[in-house]
């Protein structure tokens, strides 16, 4: 059966994650001990004895939740199994990056470490803003509103220059995650709580990621990148900024920019993967990462059957079910 990859994002890390894989294969230990001789970082601890509230940092999560996610691939090849295609929601794209080839693994780590500590410095400054009276920054899911309704209410006060609240991630046809200053969540959540949304819930972060908000930490990324070559892709691989399939190592490298100040278009890209997969019958998704978000965002699609399941991989449990 074909199977294409799904990365988990940021927000999916919890104190313990995957623990159980790494004790039990020593694939998955040689790649985490491999991060820590890239990184210089003690990515046990990191993963394990690193309270909730700490890891949640962007520049502790990044690298952790990559960590995660590149042991289960590592785990996976050895048994055999390989992506057909791959995508990544947000943070996770980068790993999606390096399973299509598109970046080497020591590139893709060294890029994830700093930029995590770009996105936690550009949090920082945000914060320091908000605690001198200018009001926080941050996003806020809508629940149970059509995606397009929400980006329409949201388009008088989205100019790229001058706006203060933007659609920033597609989630699914029930959910979408604005970002914005503290002016503008308010405004956007009492707008859409009119237009019918069920609920709108303040998320626990750091910053307004995938807007325009965050122009400043794209320009420093940018600079990043230039030191890094970005190879053209070896198997289809999604893109959160175009919803997509890549073309190019160049696009690629312009998407990772841009990925910092634009949407994450995840329901499109979960069209035009219900579309590959019409072409690899049989086939079968499967999140790698912590936890199963996008699964649920999956099943939530419109596009999830009987047929064409999403399976999580984040425990030692649900890997051995993939993989035996």
């Amino acid at each position: 059966m074909k199977s294409i990859f799904l990365f988990s994002g940021q927000g999916a890390q919890f104190k313990g994650m995957a623990q159980d894989i790494v004790e039990k294969y020593g694939s998955a230990r040689a790649l985490i001990k491999n991060i820590g001789d890239i990184t210089g970082e003690d990515i046990e601890a990191l993963l394990w004895h690193t309270e909730n509230e700490v890891l949640s940092r962007s520049d502790k999560s990044q690298l952790a939740i990559i960590a995660v996610e590149t042991a289960i691939l590592a785990v996976l090849k050895e048994k055999g199994v390989s992506p057909s295609a791959v995508a990544g929601f947000s943070l996770g794209e980068f790993s999606a990056l390096y399973a299509s080839g598109i970046l080497s693994f020591e590139d893709m780590i060294r890029i994830v470490q700093k930029r995590g500590r770009i996105m936690q410095a550009a949090c920082d400054k945000i914060a320091a803003r908000a605690s001198e009276g200018s009001g926080a920054l941050g996003m806020s899911a809508i629940l149970k509103l059509d995606p397009e309704k929400v980006i329409e209410l949201l388009k008088p006060h989205s100019d790229p220059k001058t706006g203060i609240v933007f659609a920033a991630n597609m989630n699914s046809p029930v959910q979408t995650v604005i970002s914005g200053t503290a002016e503008g969540l308010s405004l956007a959540e009492e707008l859409c709580k009119e237009a019918g949304a069920k609920r709108c819930v303040r998320l626990a972060v750091a910053g307004p990621f995938h807007s325009p908000l965050m122009g400043e930490a794209a320009k420093e990324f940018e600079e990043v990148l230039k030191g890094f070559e970005f190879k053209n892709p070896e198997i289809p691989v999604f893109s959160n900024v175009t919803g997509k399939k890549v073309k190019s190592g160049e696009e690629a490298r312009a998407n990772a920019v841009l990925h910092l100040t634009h949407p994450v278009l995840w329901t499109s890209e979960e069209k035009e993967i219900a579309s590959l997969c019409e072409d690899l019958k049989p086939c079968r998704l499967l999140e790698i990462g912590p936890g199963n978000t996008l699964c649920n965002l999956w099943r939530d699609s419109g596009f999830a059957s009987d047929e064409l399941t999403c399976s999580p991989t984040g425990t030692l449990e649900q890997l051995n079910k993939i993989i035996e």
